[in-house]
C-alpha cells in the first residue's frame, strides 16, 4: 500500500506534470471508484473546464485543489497515478481518465480497484468525511509533544496498533511503525499507556524521521508500486527490520522476528525491544 511518503512522491511528481492544466474530458470506467458525488454524470460535468491549480496532501490522502473544487483521492492498496498522451494504450486497469486541453492525460491506474475519489466545492473537504477524521501527521504543527502524550497514555491497546489508527496520527503505515519502533526500542505490543514520557518523545522524534528519510529517498518499494513518472521508491534499502525477519538485527546480531498482530505482518528485534522493558 502507497504509505505517506509514497503518496508524497507522487504529489510533488505530479504537480510538474498536470498543474495548470485544463480537464476537456473525463472518463469513467469503474464507477465505485467515485464516492461523493455518487452520480457519476454529475462528477464529470463539475470537472470538465476545471484547471488544477495545485496539489496537497493530508496524511494518506491526495488533494487535487481545482479552480471551484477539490478532489480527495485514496490510492489504498494499489493505486497509480500517470500521465501518458492522449494517443497512448491504455492499460486494462486504467479506471479514471481525465483529458487535458493540450492531448494529455491523467490516468488512474488501480488493480484491486479499492481506491476512492471525492470531490467537494472548494474548502469544504476539511469539514467532512473522510478527511475530517483524521489526526495530524508527523508533519503538521498539531502534532505537538502534549497531544501526542494525551493520545498514547489513554488507551491500553498495543503501541503497534495506535501508531496505524488514523485517528491518532495521519501517515503512518506498517513499515513505517515497525521502523519507527525499532529506533525508539520500544516493543510492538507494548500497552501505549505504559509508555515512558522518553519513550513516547522518542517514538514522536522517529515517526517523523523516518518519514522524512523515506521521502528523500522517493517511497519504498513493494509490490507494484511505481511513482507517476516511473520512478522506483529506493527506500526499501534502509529498512533495519521491517521484511528482514530470521535475518540479523544490525544493532545486536540477534535474529529479527516477525508475528502477526491484528492480522499485520510486525517485525522487531527481540533484544533491542525487549518485551516488558
Amino acid at each position: 500500500m502507497p504509505e505517506l511518503p509514497e503518496v508524497e512522491t507522487i504529489r510533488k511528481t505530479l504537480i510538474q506534470f498536470i498543474e495548470g492544466k485544463t480537464i476537456s474530458d473525463v472518463q469513467i470506467h469503474w464507477p465505485r471508484i467515485i464516492k461523493h458525488p455518487e452520480d457519476t454524470e454529475r462528477f464529470k460535468l463539475q470537472l470538465i473546464g476545471q484547471s488544477f491549480q495545485h496539489i496537497s496532501r493530508k496524511g494518506k490522502f491526495l488533494i487535487f485543489h481545482l479552480d471551484d473544487y477539490d478532489l480527495v483521492s485514496h490510492l489504498r492498496m494499489e493505486g497509480k497515478y500517470s500521465v501518458h498522451p492522449k494517443e497512448e494504450e491504455k492499460d486494462k486497469h486504467t479506471h479514471i481518465l481525465f483529458t487535458f486541453t493540450d492531448g494529455l492525460e491523467l490516468r488512474y491506474n488501480d488493480v484491486r480497484k479499492f481506491g476512492t475519489m471525492h470531490l467537494f466545492e472548494r474548502g469544504r473537504y476539511l469539514k467532512v468525511k473522510p478527511i475530517s477524521q483524521l489526526a495530524p501527521d508527523p508533519f503538521e504543527q498539531e502534532f505537538n509533544l502534549s497531544y501526542f502524550t494525551e493520545k498514547l497514555l489513554k488507551t491500553r491497546r498495543a503501541i503497534k496498533n495506535v501508531l496505524l489508527d488514523q485517528t491518532v496520527i495521519a501517515g503512518l503505515g506498517n513499515i513505517y511503525v515497525d521502523e519507527t519502533l525499532f529506533k525508539a526500542k520500544v516493543h510492538p505490543l507494548k500497552a501505549s499507556c505504559d509508555l515512558s514520557k522518553e519513550e513516547i518523545k522518542n517514538i514522536k522524534k522517529y515517526a517523523k524521521e523516518t518519514l522524512a528519510e523515506a521521502i528523500t529517498q522517493g517511497g519504498t518499494t513493494i509490490r507494484s508500486y511505481v511513482a507517476s513518472d516511473g520512478e522506483m521508491g529506493m527506500f526499501q534499502q534502509k529498512l533495519y527490520v521491517y521484511g528482514q525477519e530470521d535475518m540479523p538485527c544490525v544493532h545486536c546480531e540477534d535474529t529479527v522476528v516477525k508475528i502477526r498482530l491484528s492480522n499485520r505482518g510486525t517485525h522487531y528485534c527481540p533484544s533491542c525491544q525487549r518485551e516488558g522493558a
